[in-house]
This record gives structure tokens, sequence and C-alpha cells, in this order.
């Protein structure tokens, strides 16, 4: 069903008007039936009259209503929504690769079926946007900057290695320091959006605090959407700290919580994701909101199409049934 919204929403009050004349219409037709009760002789009138037309005669009226109101409609500029790509725009992805992201809560392990849907994501974006690729653990780096090669991107994705520790809030930094590394725009006084997608199954466990990055990304005006990726009964298994004996298995939860405080802090939006499914669909849903931008076309011609064939309809069957206008 196609949803329509008006551009010139306080002209639909000339409808009153077409009602107005509706109402006057239907007031005639009483006015011509309190005449007829009033000629007595019935079958003097029967004889002078012409053949009633029953309700035929009123079609020519309606119709006539009908266009009159398509026309109203159109005045009011009806538009319906369409989804349009964006020509220019950046947007960083930031991957955790923390230890954690060994959990095999999601098959095979979180980190490959990150990466299996992070493609989904660059299959999903028009071609001219510009993304780039930030990994972060303990530490946060550049892998691509921002480019159109999408290629460049799931190569690095492919890439990706794993260590100890987790630096979100670096993350957000490093991501906002590659955002500067977009090619620049033909017209440099134009403003080209941005966009980070932050995907983590933890807590920060080092570097600067969440909060004072999502602080620097809103001042940038940078939203900053999240994915709560894994379940709450991954974990993975590590070496004994003590440097002897049997590995431990460790619990890795997804800190859901803090990472909806950055999306909601920073204008973005947060997810969760607890299987490669769901993440892909996250991704899918992304891609829509980021890539492409909803604009209103203005569908005045069909109202106005309809408009026409009504009236043209209405003068038609006047002119062949009564042999006068409407």
């Amino acid at each position: 069903m196609i949803a329509i919204t008006y551009l010139a929403p306080s002209r639909l009050w000339l409808l009153a008007a077409v009602l107005g004349l509706a109402v006057g219409y239907i007031a005639l037709q009483f006015r011509r039936r309190e005449y007829a009760v009033k000629f007595t002789n019935l079958a003097l009138l029967r004889t002078v009259a012409p053949k009633d037309p029953g309700l035929r005669r009123h079609l020519p009226a309606v119709a006539c209503l009908l266009g009159l109101s398509c026309m109203v409609v159109a005045l009011a500029r009806p538009a319906r929504e369409e989804k349009v790509p964006r020509e220019r725009a950046t947007v960083i992805l930031a991957i955790d690769t923390s230890l954690s992201m060994m959990a095999t809560d999601v098959a095979p392990n979180r980190i490959d079926a990150a990466r299996k849907a992070a493609k989904v994501f660059l299959d999903i974006i028009p071609p001219k946007i510009n993304v780039g690729l930030v990994s972060f653990n303990g530490t946060a780096t550049v892998n691509v900057p921002p480019t159109t090669d999408r290629l460049a991107v799931k190569n690095a994705i492919d890439n990706l290695q794993l260590a100890e520790k987790t630096a979100i809030g670096e993350a957000i930094f490093t991501s906002l320091d590659a955002i500067k590394l977009a090619p620049k725009a033909e017209n440099r006084s134009e403003k080209v959006p941005a966009r980070i997608v932050l995907m983590s199954d933890g807590s920060t466990t080092v570097g600067r605090p969440d909060a004072i990055a999502a602080r620097e990304a809103k001042r940038q005006n940078v939203p900053v959407s999240t994915i709560a990726f894994g379940t709450d009964h991954g974990s993975i298994t590590i070496a004994n700290p003590n440097g002897s004996g049997e590995p431990i298995t460790q619990e890795v939860d997804v800190n859901t919580a803090a990472l909806k405080d950055i999306a909601d802090s920073t204008g973005g939006k947060s997810f969760t994701a607890a299987s490669e499914s769901e993440l892909k669909q996250v991704y899918s849903d992304l891609g829509s909101s980021v890539g492409f931008v909803v604009e209103f076309r203005e569908i005045i011609l069909w109202f106005v199409g309809v408009a026409l064939v009504l009236l043209l309809g209405s003068s038609l069957m006047s002119l062949l049934w009564f042999s006068r206008l409407p």
C-alpha cells in the first residue's frame, strides 16, 4: 500500500466546498420530489413527462463531484515517499577484535559470523558511499581509510586478527579520525554526512571511557549506531594466567546497555544480534538507513488525470442521456 502525504494540506479544506455542492444537489432532488407530489393529476404527468431515468440521472453529478474532489487533492500536492540512494556519505565500520570474539555461541564463532555479516552491509549500500574499516581490541587501528573500493574493505575484514582487551572509546575516536581521511567533495562547502557503525560483544576495559568518546562524536555530529553481538552464555578458553595447569574457561557476556548508551547519546541506533542471521538482518537494516535517504515525490498528475477522466465522463453522460451539460 502506498503511503501518501500532502505538501500543502491546508488546501484540503476546499473539499468542504465540494461537500457543499453535494449537499446542494441532494436538496434540489428533494425539491423536485415535492413538486412532483404537488402535481395532482398523476396520469397526465406520466403522459407529458419524459421517462424517469432512475438512478442513472445521478451518475453525471456523482462523477463531477468526484472529479472536483480529485482536483482539490491535486492542489494539496500529494506526494509519496521514495528511497533514493545517497550520492555521498562516509561510513566507518568499527569491528571488535578482542579475544572474546572467539566464542562459539554463534556458529562457527563470533568473529567469522561477523565477517560474513559485514560483507552483507557492503553489498547493500550504494557504490558511491565511502566505507572505511576500523578494528579494535586493546588499541584501535584504521585498517582501510574511507573508499568506494568494496573489495579492499572485504579483504581487510577477512584478515582481521584478534588480541586482548577492548577499547570501545578508542575505536570511536579512531573512527572520527578516519572520517577525515575520506575523499573531499567537489564542492568543499558541501557537508558530507558521516556515520559510525560499531559492533562489539563486550565492555571497555582499556583506553578512554565510552562517554567521552560519545560526547566527541555528538559534537562532530556523527551518529554512532551500535550492534551488541553474541549471546549471554558465550565463553572462551584461555591459557591459565599462572602459566601452568589446565586452560581455563572464561565467560564473555554482551554488555548491551553500554552500547545502547553510546547510540542514544550520539543520535544513532542500537541493535542486538544473537546469531549470524540476526546480525545480517541488522546490517541490512543499517544499509537501508545509511545508504538511502527518503524523499517526497509529488504525484499530482495522478489525481489530475483521474479528475479529467471523471469530469469528461460526467459531461459525456449528461450530453448522451439528457442533451445538456451537468
